[in-house]
């Protein structure tokens, strides 16, 4: 008889582990507490926003992104059919570009390119931060030294010695000017929704470095986007292949409780369409967000395992990153690619969405007016704006509008004037905002890894012998709250189970994360240096250089051909 796995929510995590778990012959069911699947990724229709048998227009929690050194995501993508020839993966399409913009200058679109030597690849980096950003040559310098520091650290040094450093020290910032500040402040929210004072370097050092070697390097695009909404693209696909397979979903389905006998799990309370259901099954995979995972483990779990102690404070470490759409009745691609805005105050990053979406005709969405879509991230919801000089989390939703709408314009329109108030159709904002100041709510806050709470984090696999944990907070490589770690967690919560099962199938695939193979021969040298216990000084032969390099490119070739 098959073994019966729950899957408590059925967000990317949920969804993954489901994907794994069927695919290894077990029983599987989620159990959703929202009205559809795909958590923090999944689409939402503008509700009455259609008109004369339009489909209702498309919503996002925020922008979608997929950055090239995603593996673990990407990987379940290229295995969830669309027909019998493509695959989820191929709804996926490259951004040529990336933007940044500042307030009262001209936007600076950098396009993706690969550099010459080594010397070009920092002189790209430096490139990256010099224009309009009124940095001193010395900062410039230092700021370029430091993610250099980070990329050719041995990862040992990475894990141990920068998880109890903060971003913001790392770099000195309080000791530079102020325009070093506002960049290493606006990027750092802007990527990662993250403060720079309180995150640790080991996460926002690992994640920016990646990002600004991927715009620069060979490999998988660095910026991919699904070619339509999400949902539609995606989530509904990837369910329908999920149902196919035997899985069997369960909307509107919210856990209350965890019930433990015999040092596991014997049953969780679902409350589901008014009723209170009690549901069995061999293993529990709690694929739950930290704020509502934290709210059921009870002072028993904690006596089992004493590392789930830890949820509690973790769920004190959050930020909020939430969307903003701007219908528009013409279409604004601006440029092809994410945009992000260091200067402006509640820290925005954008996208003009219809470019990559070819086969999406917007004249059947809404009252058929709409010609674009502006979709925007808000990762800063508690400083003061420009309009009413309140925080956005002080704002009601017409304000918030209004004030986002007025950076954007400010970010965008030095030299040219790309957005027009004429232009601007409606406007639509992440329902999982209760905007009702000063009570505001964030309903799916996103996980932010500060200084020394990597300590605080559990692995997917408990002591609680047949329960498992699968949610971005989870210990994982990826080390970010982000769609990667929640199907990674999900790839090590099912490895648990098939271990407690004794099962003989294949495991599934985990992929290290962050390695900058190509300056390998910087991290064994460092390496010597941190088992010593001597700091980092960035020293590398030119003999190793160029054995590096060769390496590197051979690598890159047998990939492309293989």
């Amino acid at each position: 008889m098959k073994k019966k796995v729950i899957v408590l929510g059925g967000g990317i995590a949920g969804l993954s582990a489901a994907h794994e778990l069927i695919e290894r012959g077990f029983d599987v069911t989620i159990y959703e507490a929202k009205s559809i699947p795909g958590g923090k990724a999944r689409s939402v229709s503008v509700p009455h926003s259609a008109t004369d048998g339009n489909i209702d227009l498309p919503g996002e929690h925020g922008f979608r992104f997929f950055p090239g050194f995603y593996q673990h995501v990407i990987d379940t993508m290229k295995r969830i059919p669309v027909d019998k020839k493509k695959t989820v993966y191929h709804h996926l399409v490259n951004a040529k570009e990336m933007g940044l913009a500042r307030f009262d200058k001209p936007l600076v679109p950098f396009v993706l390119g690969f550099p010459k030597s080594f010397i070009h690849l920092r002189k790209n980096m430096k490139s990256l931060f010099q224009t309009n950003w009124r940095l001193s040559g010395h900062d410039l310098d230092f700021l370029v030294e430091r993610v250099w520091q980070v990329v050719t650290s041995c990862p040992e040094r990475r894990n141990k010695e920068y998880e109890s450093i903060s971003w913001w020290d790392y770099v000195e910032a309080d000791h530079k000017s102020e325009a070093f500040q506002k960049i290493v402040e606006g990027m750092t929210r802007s990527l990662v929704a993250a403060k720079a004072r309180e995150a640790s370097l080991k996460t926002i050092g690992n994640v920016f470095s990646q990002l600004l070697l991927d715009l620069m390097l060979p490999g998988p695009p660095s910026d991919r986007l699904l070619n339509g909404p999400t949902n539609d693209q995606w989530i509904t696909p990837w369910l329908t292949h999920l149902r196919k397979k035997g899985v069997r979903f369960i909307a509107n389905a919210e856990c209350m409780k965890i019930k433990c006998e015999r040092q596991k799990v014997s049953h969780v309370i679902i409350q589901h369409l008014g009723r209170q259901l009690t549901v069995k099954g061999d293993y529990f995979l709690f694929a739950l967000p930290i704020e509502t995972m934290e709210t059921l483990v009870t002072p028993e779990m904690i006596e089992l395992d004493p590392k789930l102690q830890g949820m509690k404070q973790l769920a004190q470490s959050v930020g909020w990153m939430n969307g903003v759409q701007f219908y528009v009745k013409r279409d604004i691609p601006i440029i092809n690619g994410h945009i992000l805005c260091i200067d402006a105050p509640w820290a925005l990053t954008l996208i003009s969405q219809k470019q990559f979406w070819p086969s999406t005709n917007l004249q059947t969405y809404g009252d058929g007016a709409v010609k674009g879509i502006i979709s925007v991230c808000v990762s800063e919801w508690h400083r003061a704006g420009i309009l009413y000089v309140k925080t956005a989390a002080q704002c009601t939703e017409a304000e918030i509008k209004k004030e986002v709408w007025a950076q954007l314009k400010r970010s965008l329109n030095t030299g040219n004037t790309i957005l027009h108030d004429k232009d601007l159709h409606s406007s639509f904002i992440d329902p999982d905002m209760t905007l009702k100041p000063p009570h505001t709510k964030n309903h799916s806050p996103l996980l932010v890894n500060n200084v020394n709470t990597w300590e605080l984090r559990p692995e997917a696999t408990t002591r609680i012998k047949n329960l498992f944990l699968a949610s971005d907070y989870v210990r994982t490589n990826t080390d970010l709250a982000s769609m990667e770690a929640a199907n990674e967690a999900a790839r090590r919560a099912v490895n648990g189970i098939l271990d407690a099962s004794q099962s003989k199938v294949q495991r599934c695939k985990l992929w290290e994360m962050y390695t900058f193979d190509l300056l390998t021969p910087w991290h064994i040298h460092d390496q010597h240096r941190f088992h010593k216990r001597l700091p980092w000084d960035g020293k590398c032969s030119m003999m190793k250089r160029i054995l590096s390099t060769a390496k590197y490119v051979s690598w890159l070739y047998m990939k492309k051909i293989f």
